[in-house]
């Protein structure tokens, strides 16, 4: 089996990559993509794929965005972080789905089930993935709180307190405008479908921060944008070259 991995994630691409051969040794990644770009010019100028593992939020955009331009012929499994009543539309698609982060019995049911029926349930022909689109996203009700948990203690946090989400040390935190920091138990994909897009944006691997946090923004070489954050943070928070054009279109309002 040929396949492919279209994930801006390079820690949960190589993940993947891992447990695809695990349960199909042999099996062949012919590339790992991580934007809309790239991969509209991969499927432009390569022969298809036998299967292609499809995150739906990358940094430069929707996935859904590549079957506007190419046409994809081969069967998708989709590897998402959207909740259980958004996975819904992918069921009423007949879209199979892998559900973030991977375990490798769903990985290995999905994979049984692509191997039994040859070449999959679904063809990238079709599904209407506008449609599809847009009840994701009509039926994700996004986080208006988040529930904090330390030791026996407990305390809900309105996410409109929140200036940024970071990983630190394989944790993950949040920080509020006040400058308090609390461990998180969602992880940043997690929170990344949780969040209302209008107010955050994904910003890099490390962060996800609230456009009311943003104090100065100045240019960075390879089209990259630094960011001075309130609170002030001691890393250099960079929006990485993937993210900057999307990034960019976020700051001006316009739909991702």
């Amino acid at each position: 089996m040929k396949y492919l991995i279209i994930e801006d994630e390079d820690p949960a691409a190589d993940r993947l990559e891992k447990m695809v051969g695990d349960v199909i040794p042999g099996a062949q990644c012919l590339a790992k993509i991580v934007s809309v770009k790239s991969a509209i010019k991969w499927f432009g100028v390569n022969e298809k794929p036998d299967l292609v593992f499809m995150d739906i939020q990358l940094g430069d955009g929707d996935s859904f965005e590549i079957f506007g331009s190419v046409k994809i012929e081969c069967p998708v499994i989709f590897v998402t972080a959207y909740d259980q009543y958004a996975l819904k539309a992918f069921k009423v698609n007949s879209v199979d789905y892998l559900l973030k982060p991977v375990k490798k019995e769903e990985l290995s049911a999905a994979l049984l089930k692509y191997s039994k029926t040859g070449s999959g349930d679904v063809k990238g022909e079709d599904v209407d993935y506008v449609k599809l689109v847009s009840i994701l996203r009509s039926s994700s009700e996004y986080q208006k709180r988040l529930l904090i948990r330390f030791g026996d203690t407990f305390k809900a946090i309105d996410v409109s307190e929140i200036a940024f989400f970071y990983i630190r040390d394989r944790t993950n935190y949040l920080c509020t405008f006040e400058g308090t920091e609390y461990p998180v138990d969602q992880n940043l994909d997690q929170l990344d479908s949780l969040l209302d897009p209008t107010q955050f944006f994904r910003i890099n691997r490390q962060y996800i921060i609230n456009i009311k946090s943003i104090f100065r923004m100045v240019s960075y070489p390879k089209s990259r944008v630094k960011l001075e954050l309130k609170p002030p943070v001691k890393d250099d928070i960079i929006v990485s070259s993937e993210r900057s054009p999307a990034f960019k279109s976020w700051l001006e309002g316009k739909s991702l």
